[in-house]
């Protein structure tokens, strides 16, 4: 199991607090760090000192650590043109050594567009919009040096495009499509990404989530194409503690208002957590990524790696 720490910087985190977080997610074992691209909190809370730019302090962090993954849970293909976010990928995927990943979603929270004058079209257009940049952005990957790329889609065209710069992973950084949708999302994952991530949901829910995925694997004609199978993941709500009162004052947050759906936390012992990534293991998940809440929270982050991670293999 490969277990990666997830974040929302949303919520109230500097790049100082984001920097030193993910300095000690490197140093306690963790495959990675990563962060959701957000530009306002999701309930009424201010989320001082205000929002950071996902891809900006990707780059920074890229150069301030050695060895974890680091990536989007997720971009939201309303926020940046696919050409211009295929080339900062690639950008920071050279600045990192080739340890960088791409989850890319259509965007849902419009409260976040109308404060930043980002426009947000109907879903339908916007998960059409996410089709077209999961081609363009990886397709712009996957030209040969000196060889050019064109596109001509409803919402994107491009012409002579020269597909520079190329990321150091080949053909390109790890795509990442997820999501609760059982229509359009399974499909885009078994077409373009290298994983999909089932967020927040219950064993029973992400079952059912990694069973639709399959079957478009099936139908796109995915499966026996020689390509790689994709990575079935699942995204954990975590507070736990080693007492009942620590655990509770970790998940404190997860009771205030906000815009996210329903979500199935972990709140309690690291035994549990243990045991609940088995039972995610059992159906198939061979990543994880551990949504923690608190940035200034670092003993949580060193719980879990003392008491969880062991039980694990090859969380590196």
């Amino acid at each position: 199991m490969r277990v990666s720490v997830f974040t929302e910087p949303h919520r109230g985190a500097s790049y100082d607090d984001q920097l030193r977080f993910a300095r000690r997610v490197e140093e306690t074992g963790f495959e990675g760090f990563f962060r959701a691209d957000h530009y306002r909190s999701m309930g009424d809370e201010a989320g001082l000192p205000g929002p950071t730019d996902a891809w900006l302090t990707l780059a920074a962090l890229a150069r301030e650590t050695s060895r974890i993954r680091l990536g989007t849970l997720v971009t939201s293909a309303t926020f940046r043109l696919p050409g211009p976010l295929a080339v900062q990928v690639a950008q920071v995927d050279q600045m990192s050594g080739g340890r960088v990943e791409l989850g890319i979603g259509a965007g849902w929270y419009e409260r976040e567009h109308t404060a930043y004058g980002i426009p947000f079209p109907a879903v339908g257009e916007r998960f059409d919009r996410l089709a077209e940049q999961l081609e363009i952005v990886t397709g712009l990957w996957a030209t040969p040096t000196g060889e050019t790329y064109h596109f001509k889609g409803e919402h994107y065209e491009l012409l002579d495009a020269p597909a520079l710069p190329k990321p150091v992973q080949r053909p390109g950084p790890p795509v990442i499509v997820g999501g609760r949708g059982p229509k359009r999302t399974p499909e885009l994952a078994a077409r373009y990404a290298d994983e999909f991530n089932m967020p927040f949901k219950t064993v029973a829910e992400t079952a059912a989530a990694y069973e639709r995925v399959r079957e478009a694997c099936d139908r796109t004609g995915r499966t026996g194409s020689g390509r790689k199978p994709l990575v079935l993941s699942a995204g954990i709500v975590v507070a736990i503690g080693r007492t009942d009162a620590e655990a509770q004052r970790r998940a404190a947050p997860l009771h205030v208002k906000s815009a996210l759906p329903p979500e199935d936390p972990v709140i309690g012992s690291a035994a549990q957590l243990v045991d609940r990534l088995g039972e995610f293991a059992a159906i198939g998940t061979t990543r994880v990524h551990l949504r923690l809440l608190d940035f200034d929270d670092l003993d949580h982050l060193e719980l879990i790696a003392a008491e969880v991670l062991p039980h694990l293999e090859g969380t590196r």
